[in-house]
């Protein structure tokens, strides 16, 4: 699902970025001058992650994030495996 991304301190202006910029997924709010989100800013940025040409965009990538996601977690997947190879490694310390 797309998303409206309003980042305020820590690991979220990143995570925003990767978003709006690298998975585009989603948009970022702009803050004003005095750090403020306006209320039309938001309005605007839900509008086009709706209604927009970005918003359209946005779906078929989070469709395919989403598809990819499930993949890597299904049997097989590389998350399976990495979690199957961590396991075993643990248990060969243990031993």
């Amino acid at each position: 699902m797309p998303m409206v991304a309003m980042p305020q301190w820590t690991d979220q202006p990143p995570n925003a970025k990767l978003v709006e910029d690298v998975w585009k997924v989603g948009i970022r709010v702009k803050v004003d001058e005095k750090g403020i989100v306006p209320r039309d800013e938001i309005q605007c940025c839900i509008k086009e992650v709706m209604e927009g040409d970005k918003g359209i965009e946005m779906k078929k990538n989070a469709k395919k994030w989403r598809e990819l996601a499930i993949e890597a977690v299904s049997e097989g997947g590389s998350s399976d495996k990495n979690i199957d190879e961590l396991v075993s490694k643990i248990l060969k310390l243990k031993n």
